[in-house]
């Protein structure tokens, strides 16, 4: 017997680390707002983000870690904290299609079927015990 089931991955969905920083099971957002001028991406994964204000020419730069997909592109004009990753809890990130498959019902009539079994020889040989005990005071007493 066979049941389709949706195994879970990714846990903790969204968690900040004890410095403030996000994890990377989570949506980035611009910090600034303006016109991306620069995406590195970084040999260990992950990348970063130049956004450039065109009114005042301050320069805003945002860390990415490895796992997230990005949504923008160089030259694209943003709005401040407008997600600038795709939001890895929907859409089944992390999860994986998989069967369970469950014991063969003989296999487990025949594990209950030994267990029962076992109790009752127990249960006989503490009766029988109990009987040879009793033979015992009924042979002393003569």
């Amino acid at each position: 017997m066979k049941i389709h089931e949706k195994l879970p991955g990714v846990l903790g969905r969204g968690q900040i680390y004890p410095d403030g920083s996000k994890s990377n099971n989570t949506v980035y957002n611009a910090t600034g707002a303006g016109i991306v001028s620069k995406i590195i991406r970084k040999e260990k994964g992950g990348s970063e983000i130049s956004i450039t204000d065109p009114s005042d020419g301050r320069q805003v730069v945002d860390i990415i870690p490895p796992g997230p997909e990005l949504l923008v592109s160089e030259g694209e004009s943003i709005k401040f904290d407008q997600p600038l990753t795709s939001n890895p809890n929907v859409g089944g990130f992390g999860q994986g299609d998989a069967e369970i498959v469950l014991q063969d019902p003989l296999r487990v009539q025949g594990l209950l079927f030994f267990l029962a079994s076992v109790i009752l020889a127990q249960i006989f040989l503490v009766l029988k015990k109990k009987q040879f005990e009793k033979v015992q005071l009924a042979e002393m007493n003569f």
